[in-house]
């Protein structure tokens, strides 16, 4: 839900801050006060595209900033994840327009395309009136609508995910039967690459432990050489260090018989003679494994040779090497079994297009099971709202690309029933389209082309009644829906949002005392002479105030007693 909406310096509205509440909030005040521009503020920050003239004169830019309740919006939650922005349970959206034509957007103050803020906006709000940012337009939205009337997000996932398969393995074989050329001018290279990498076919560490050796082998002999002194030094020699530290430790075990005090020196000595004991006797095994091998380092100097020479070829490093062995060995297979490689590729799509035609048939079948009930439904509650004499269909297509028997149209065709290969799209086989007449002899035709701002208002308020525990979106804006209604049916009308505000917020513009009485929250929008400038502003009202405002629209501007009297009866006030 949408909890407060902050304007700066937009059109006629200098500094505004509204708080919004959950259910019916309604907006009016006299025409020319700035309702409209109010909307035209908001869809702003649901993405929709903004002129420089929107600054306010003498201001550089304007702002719009919208806070929304967003806990368990799952998509959204996918969305902002998806654009790596954090989600929380409250989303600041906020939109900047300045003179010189920079226009900024944010979504909890990271910085985002308006494409993003546009996706964004479509998670969160419906807004319906004089604008283009109605959903019931767009006919990819009515397959949605009909989808989530019949409770089938299920089932669409199911097939969802059978079409991204065949998608991946289409995409695999055309890229394939693309490369097949490519694949035979090279399989001559592959094989000799490959044949030269085998050949030396390196292995990991291998360099390093071979460059080791190689150090040692090229420095034998001045190991040999100190080691055979150092033990000569230690053991061996004349004055060597072990025997020192034996005839030292013989001297302090007699000082230590007379004086205590030379026992830890005495101990310490014979530690001194047991080091240089494991020490001698590692060097004296060193020595004799000492190896003079010229034939060896012939070896690791090839071996070597050659290691540096395959690095350089291909990539510098040993799993480099690796990595491109591994790829040209699979496009080499692949070149040598090119037919059983897209023979193998085309049973795989065979068995999946299997999956993903069951599931779109099952998918369609429910879909036209739903058409007559929702078609009774509409045609309902249109009758409530005013429009007695309508007709609704709910138009469901399927589109054939060609035939198995040699008329087959496209070789991706993701979907067969019987014979025959339809189009698919990711939502599955069907293509449906809302068709009304609103009027006694006129043709059913597409919505879009039939209704009126105020029908294509109340056609969207029948089908939100019907759909309400279904659809997503958590607050609907309704622009003037009361235009050409009254008396009875303005009635209908109020009783149908004051129902609907049960499963959405509802932010609504009317002129009609018999839907604003019905308001949760009542807003007054007015204009104001400050200076010699004129700005617009959004007053929440008290309970008297509501009455008084209520009475206004019902008798003018002059209101008497018994205008007030039946406002609050209107209102359900004592």
């Amino acid at each position: 839900m949408l909890k407060s909406l902050y304007i700066k310096q937009y059109a006629l509205i200098e500094d505004m801050q509204a708080e919004f509440e959950s259910g019916l909030n309604i907006l009016t005040g006299e025409t020319g006060a700035g309702k409209s521009i109010i909307i035209d503020a908001l869809s702003l920050i649901l993405g929709e595209r903004a002129s420089t003239e929107v600054v306010r004169k003498g201001a550089e830019k304007a702002i719009i900033e919208g806070l929304f309740g967003v806990a368990g919006n799952k998509k959204l939650r996918s969305l902002l994840s998806e654009h790596t922005i954090e989600y929380q349970d409250e989303l600041i959206l906020r939109r900047e327009v300045s003179t010189k034509g920079q226009n900024r957007c944010f979504a909890n103050d990271s910085p985002i395309p308006l494409s993003v803020l546009k996706q964004i906006g479509e998670l969160l709000v419906d807004l319906h009136g004089q604008h283009e940012h109605q959903s019931l337009l767009r006919p990819e939205s009515h397959l949605e609508l009909l989808d989530d009337f019949g409770g089938l997000d299920g089932l669409v996932k199911e097939y969802r995910s059978s079409y991204d398969k065949l998608a991946s393995l289409f995409a695999e074989i055309s890229d394939l039967m693309r490369r097949e050329q490519e694949l035979k001018e090279k399989r001559d290279l592959y094989e000799f690459q490959i044949k030269e990498i085998d050949a030396v076919n390196p292995q990991d560490d291998e360099e390093r432990q071979l460059e080791a050796e190689l150090k040692i082998l090229e420095n034998s002999e001045k190991l040999y050489q100190i080691t055979s002194q150092l033990y000569q030094t230690l053991y061996e020699g004349e004055n060597a260090v072990y025997d020192l530290l034996v005839k030292a430790r013989n001297q302090l075990e007699d000082l230590t018989e007379i004086d205590k005090a030379f026992e830890e020196a005495k101990n310490e000595c014979a530690s001194a003679s047991a080091v240089v004991d494991e020490l001698t006797k590692f060097i004296q095994r060193y020595n004799s494994r000492i190896e003079f091998n010229p034939d060896r380092l012939d070896q690791i100097r090839e071996r070597l040779g050659r290691l540096s020479l395959i690095k350089k070829k291909y990539g510098g490093s040993v799993e480099a090497i690796r990595k491109h062995r591994g790829k040209i060995g699979r496009e080499f297979a692949i070149a040598q079994n090119f037919g059983n490689e897209i023979a193998a590729l085309k049973e795989k799509i065979e068995e999946e297009r299997k999956t993903c035609s069951s599931v779109a048939q099952r998918l369609s079948t429910k879909r036209r099971e739903l058409v007559n009930k929702i078609n009774e439904s509409v045609v309902a509650e249109l009758a409530k709202l005013g429009i007695s004499r309508a007709r609704f269909d709910v138009g469901i297509e399927n589109r054939v690309l060609g035939k198995s028997n040699g008329e087959e149209t496209s070789s991706q065709a993701y979907v067969k029933l019987g014979r025959e290969f339809l189009e698919a799209t990711p939502r599955g086989i069907d293509f449906v389209e809302f068709l009304l007449s609103t009027n006694m002899g006129e043709d059913i035709r597409p919505l879009a082309k039939v209704a009126s701002g105020g029908e294509i208002s109340r056609v969207m308020l029948a089908l939100k009644t019907i759909l309400a525990k279904f659809e997503r979106l958590p607050l609907l804006v309704f622009d003037e829906i009361d235009v050409g209604v009254s008396g009875r049916i303005a009635q209908a009308v109020g009783k149908s949002l004051k129902n609907l505000s049960q499963f959405h917020q509802i932010i609504a513009i009317t002129h009609l005392p018999q839907i604003a009485g019905l308001a949760d929250v009542h807003f007054l929008v007015e204009k104001v002479q400050e200076g010699k400038r004129t700005s617009t502003r959004l007053r929440k009202l008290d309970v008297e105030e509501r009455v008084e405002e209520v009475a206004k629209l019902m008798s003018g501007i002059e209101i008497t007693e018994a205008g007030l009297a039946g406002a609050r009866e209107l209102m359900g006030l004592k």
